[in-house]
């Protein structure tokens, strides 16, 4: 069995490459057998994320599932020999519940994609190489290949927005989805840039002629190294996490994005940006995080408010979703740059929490669009009269984004506050003014959208067919789940929290 583990993490991450390989194999015309081997593979997928969060042994902690393969030796005069370049694959406390969030937000992803009729061979394919590259980033342990998967995850939403995605057209606003496609790929673009310049940067001041993390974790970085290069990892990683002020191409991304791309850009993508925070700059730079903390939880709570608000005034549903993810992503960033235990912890559970609770959110939004075709706020009234269960699904998502006691989302913000109390006190304040303004539009959303009369133009809409019910009640399991027995969760993320703080203690 322990043979098995140390490959595990290897079939999760190569499942999907495996699953478009056999997909462009067949036929596009065979869609029924590609829809099936897609869910098929995604399934298989999940099951593996849940059986490594399982066999995760907290109690053991530290990285486990360890599985090392040399890709390139480099010569030269090296203190530790030629390592070169390795395929290095393990995951800690802070991986697993990444790896098992990315299982599952896939395996509903494939689900509600399941009618998508223009060139779903195309879809199916691109959808596994980029979750190939969200696995990939989470459980790399050599800064070479952890960048490479950063890349493919990112480079195919171009083509899943621009090809597949929806427009939005309002009297007064016009957003093209080749411009969210554009403006999302050159914002990313643009912040993995610094990502490669600070890890050639590391590489080279290290000098030991390898990417490994866990050897360059020992390497003499001096202070002003670190305090030099750190924004560069922070700014690079925190573009794909929303960091204000380079958030902007998130909402219009989210927006443009189908279905199951934005339930993956807004559920798992944006936390690639908050794991190589923790996973590369602090993890490799702690000083230079010391020393730039104030200033990241400065931003993360410009990211809490402006979210808020800029959510509370919008009219389309899924930028109403957007902004709220861009504001719960700064509760992720506050909580990092606390360097407190509690903080922390909380930021990682609330990475879990809001990566199951937006997509969800998402996957509701588009069982409305796809019958309506509109996401207009200004027109849609009534509809829980004609789409009962649509309507609660959004319900729950909902109030778990409000953090109502019971469901995932207190948990996390929780841990989190109580890690701003001991921190910043009056940054944690203004989180909780954040909070405040997230429960007003949050219910009030509700209150417009499914509450009130019925416009008699929804009168013959029907209600979420059997596949949404069941993938959307996945991801309702998981926010109850979490929400009520949260410690099984808590216990995993503090093995890797903790080492990861007491590094920074002895810096």
């Amino acid at each position: 069995m322990a043979t098995v583990d140390s490959y595990i993490l290897f079939i999760i991450m190569a499942l999907p490459m495996a699953g478009a390989a056999v997909i462009l194999l067949i036929p596009g015309r065979r869609v029924a057998a590609i829809r099936w081997t897609a869910a098929a593979v995604a399934l298989a997928v999940m099951a593996l994320t849940f059986y490594a969060f399982l066999a995760y042994d907290h109690d053991v902690g530290g990285f486990q599932f360890a599985r090392t393969w040399t890709w390139l030796e480099l010569p030269g005069p090296w203190p530790l020999g030629f390592r070169g370049i390795e395929l290095s694959l393990a995951a800690d406390g802070i991986a697993v519940p990444m790896v098992l969030l990315t299982g599952v937000v896939m395996f509903t992803g494939v689900l509600i994609s399941w009618k998508i009729a223009d060139r779903p061979k195309d879809f199916f394919i691109l959808y596994f190489l980029m979750l190939c590259g969200v696995f990939g980033v989470f459980v790399s342990l050599d800064l070479f290949f952890l960048f490479f998967f950063y890349e493919l995850a990112v480079v195919p939403m171009y083509l899943l927005i621009g090809v597949w995605g929806s427009s939005t057209d309002f009297k007064t606003f016009l957003r093209t989805k080749e411009y969210g496609a554009m403006k999302l790929t050159l914002f990313l673009v643009a912040g993995s840039v610094l990502i490669w310049i600070a890890l050639i940067a590391v590489f080279a001041e290290g000098g030991l002629g390898t990417f490994n993390l866990l050897a360059l974790r020992d390497a003499e970085f001096s202070n002003t190294f670190q305090v030099v290069f750190f924004p560069f990892l922070i700014v690079g990683f925190g573009v794909l996490a929303g960091l204000w002020p380079f958030h902007t191409w998130s909402p219009d991304g989210h927006v443009a994005a189908p279905t199951a791309v934005s339930m993956v850009h807004a559920g798992v993508l944006m936390k690639l940006g908050a794991f190589g925070i923790l996973r590369v700059a602090v993890f490799l730079l702690p000083e230079g995080a010391d020393r730039w903390m104030p200033i990241l939880i400065g931003l993360g709570t410009v990211n809490v408010l402006y979210g808020a608000f800029s959510a509370l005034g919008q009219r389309d549903l899924k930028y109403v979703i957007g902004y709220s993810s861009v504001s719960h992503m700064g509760y992720v960033l506050m909580g990092i740059a606390t360097l407190n235990p509690l903080g922390v912890s909380g930021a990682v559970l609330q990475m879990f929490s809001h990566g199951i609770m937006t997509a969800l959110f998402f996957a509701v939004v588009g069982a409305i669009y796809d019958r309506t075709h509109t996401r207009d706020i200004m027109v849609l009234e009534g509809m829980a009269k004609r789409m009962g269960i649509v309507a609660a699904l959004f319900v729950v998502a909902g109030l778990a984004s409000l953090g109502l006691p019971g469901l995932s989302g207190f948990v996390a913000e929780l841990l989190v506050f109580l890690g701003l109390f001991q921190t910043y006190p009056v940054l944690g304040i203004l989180g909780i003014i954040g909070a405040a303004v997230t429960a007003v539009y949050i219910l009030r959303l509700i209150a417009k959208v499914f509450f009130g009369p019925l416009d008699p133009r929804w009168k013959d809409q029907t209600d979420a067919s059997p596949i949404e019910r069941f993938s959307s009640g996945i991801l309702v399991g998981f926010i109850v789940l979490v929400g009520l027995f949260p410690f099984p969760f808590i216990r995993v993320i503090d093995t890797g929290v903790t080492e990861l703080l007491a590094r920074v203690a002895g810096s």
